[in-house]
């Protein structure tokens, strides 16, 4: 493969992968602003409506965001990607509004049960909800065209807004309900903003559903995989809030959202690589797709493995920092279980592509549902025996099998090297790394800054004696910056 090809594939995962370091850090941002003006049950509450928010659409969508990247990702036809794209659109729209009334009509009960009675939230996030399954379509309709940073640009837009809208209501002293407002507000913002274009390109027009069953055949058995996967990454937030109460979620969460960080490197590669493999799948060129999958991997092994390390051993200061002692106290062994676990999903996200490519989507549904079935089992037991840290193990095992059994299912189809001798190396250098987190034992803001800077400095400093990038590896990662 052509060294242009690599460095337009690693240019575009640095463009997203900034933009997903912005929206990682926007949770970070408002974590002081939330945790240290509201109670900390209302925070419980915010973190239920950011889960849920992350539930409801992964079964609305039908699993149709898939479908048009792999279905529409190489047409060239305008007519075509009119069709298709409205055809998925008016089908989500309907399954949307079926949501919202729902939500609606039983927004007291829902309440009742996990967000400490308080109905006018519930309200609220009905609205939320189905605005959120429209704006998803419509992101997706930039990722799958590859307009990278037309899609960039919107989301670092809607976590400005959201930052600025959540940051204002909360000061002001609305409360929950503010948030809430706030967010509903950056969501129908964004509807507007981003229709406006799709609309110049391909126009509106009714569709025919032309290949309406086909779309949904494709797209149905990711269904079960997406629910799983919310199961798996957020049910927890429900069941210690049923169990424990709303003040234990608002414990729990920081200490998650600070280990999931992690996350933030897989996401690039998440959103590009669909359409990147599956060109040269399609083609036949399964050498090229099994070295964009080699260095992805490296890539975010590269910064995924340290950034366990240090979140881990810096936990408690951080939280200390960005919320308050008692969350800090209570939640920091959460991090450094869920940073671990997150490794091993995120490689997990990157191999298992191998089988959306082969169009096996049942095998991922199948792989997920008995991975959440599992993550659910060892929550319901574990909750009650150790509380919020049982949760966080139940992430961490989860993420492990999902790793172990998809890599095995995957390589029946496609092999790539996994370059374990990088592996070794990459978690040699992070071990040495964290002797000056230890040593140093830094509290305080700019403490933990200079200890996190003479960190990666050490890690790189090790990597590179160990002599863990080859030549063609550097000029790939010089690729994110070279113009």
């Amino acid at each position: 493969m052509a060294l242009s090809e690599y460095r337009l594939f690693a240019q575009r995962i640095g463009l997203i992968g900034v933009t997903n370091l912005l929206v990682s850090l926007s949770g970070v941002i408002l974590l002081p602003i939330l945790t240290k003006n509201l109670p900390v049950e209302e925070y419980g509450v915010y973190a239920q409506i950011i889960v849920t928010i992350g539930l409801i659409p992964s079964i609305v969508l039908l699993g149709l965001p898939y479908t048009m990247v792999r279905f529409l990702a190489g047409e060239k036809d305008r007519e075509t990607v009119r069709e298709g794209f409205y055809s998925i659109y008016i089908i989500v729209l309907f399954m949307g509004a079926i949501a919202f009334v729902a939500l609606f009509s039983f927004s007291d009960l829902i309440a009742s049960i996990l967000f400490d009675d308080d109905q006018t939230v519930v309200k609220i996030l009905s609205i939320i909800i189905f605005i959120e399954c429209l704006n998803s379509l419509q992101y997706n309709y930039f990722r799958t065209f590859q307009h990278m940073k037309r899609y960039s640009s919107f989301i670092f837009l809607q976590t400005i807004l959201n930052i600025i809208l959540i940051a204002y209501f909360v000061l002001s002293g609305y409360g929950i309900t503010g948030v809430a407002i706030g967010i509903l507000i950056t969501r129908i913002s964004m509807f507007i903003i981003m229709a406006v274009p799709i609309v110049a390109e391909i126009g509106v027009k009714m569709p025919r559903f032309a290949n309406a069953r086909e779309y949904l055949a494709f797209g149905l058995p990711t269904v079960p995989g997406s629910l799983s996967s919310w199961l798996i990454n957020s049910s927890d937030r429900y069941i210690i809030g049923i169990l424990m109460g709303t003040a234990f979620v608002g414990y729990y969460s920081p200490g998650y959202t600070l280990g999931y960080m992690i996350s933030m490197f897989m996401a690039p590669l998440g959103l590009i690589l669909p359409a990147t493999l599956s060109r040269y799948y399609d083609s036949n060129d399964k050498a090229t797709a099994g070295a964009f999958l080699k260095y992805s991997l490296k890539y975010f092994l590269l910064l995924a493995i340290p950034s366990a390390f240090g979140l881990s051993l810096l936990s408690k200061p951080l939280l200390t920092i960005l919320s308050t002692p008692e969350i800090a106290k209570e939640g920091y062994l959460i991090t450094p279980l869920v940073a671990f676990g997150t490794v091993f999903f995120g490689a997990s996200v990157i191999i298992t592509h191998i089988i959306i490519l082969e169009k096996k989507t049942a095998i991922m549904g199948s792989l997920y549902t008995v991975a959440a079935v599992l993550n659910l089992s060892m929550n319901l037991g574990l909750i009650p025996l150790i509380g919020i840290v049982g949760a966080a193990t139940a992430t961490l095992l989860a993420f492990i099998f999902i790793f172990a059994v998809g890599t095995i299912y995957s390589f029946r189809y496609l092999k790539f090297d996994l370059d374990l001798g990088f592996l070794f190396k990459s978690v040699f250098a992070s071990a040495v790394m964290s002797l000056a987190i230890v040593i140093w034992k830094p509290e305080g803001l700019s403490s933990v800054i200079i200890v996190v800077g003479v960190s990666a400095i050490i890690y790189l400093g090790a990597l590179l004696i160990l002599r863990g990038m080859t030549r063609e590896e550097l000029q790939f990662f010089k690729g994110l910056f070279s113009p």
